[in-house]
């Protein structure tokens, strides 16, 4: 993973339109959960995932970036297998596996505050003396 800068982190728009729809079909899947409109909202977790996916892919050489965007594909995976589950009764025996993938994605921004960043402030720190 590469070293972080304190450059200024720019968007280019076509990627920021990206990012923008995947907010959508997020908004989508949720309310379909909230309006019970079970395929609707089944269908929509794949789009809303692979663009979280392909965000944290796109943005891997930026730690912080990366480590964030894991973990908001980590949560929405959590956030489907939970909508699944109530929208078939059976949240009761999947809510406890959803944990999982919610521990994951916690873990992993904990591993960038608790151990990298402190590691790369205090490279920078070092550099600097």
């Amino acid at each position: 993973m590469g070293e972080e800068s304190n450059d200024l982190y720019v968007i280019p728009a076509k990627f920021r339109k990206i990012e923008n729809l995947h907010i959508l079909f997020w908004l989508v899947k949720d309310l379909c959960w909230c309006l019970l409109f079970k395929p609707l909202g089944i269908i929509m977790i794949f789009p809303t995932l692979l663009v979280a996916i392909w965000i944290a892919w796109r943005n891997r050489h930026i730690v912080a970036e990366l480590t964030h965007n894991l973990a908001i594909a980590l949560w929405i995976v959590a956030n489907s297998m939970w909508m699944i589950s109530e929208f078939y009764n059976i949240d009761e025996k999947v809510r406890p596996y959803c944990i999982i993938p919610f521990s994951l994605g916690i873990l992993i921004l904990l591993y960038y505050y608790l151990v990298y960043s402190p590691l790369q402030r205090k490279k920078v720190r070092t550099k600097v003396s």
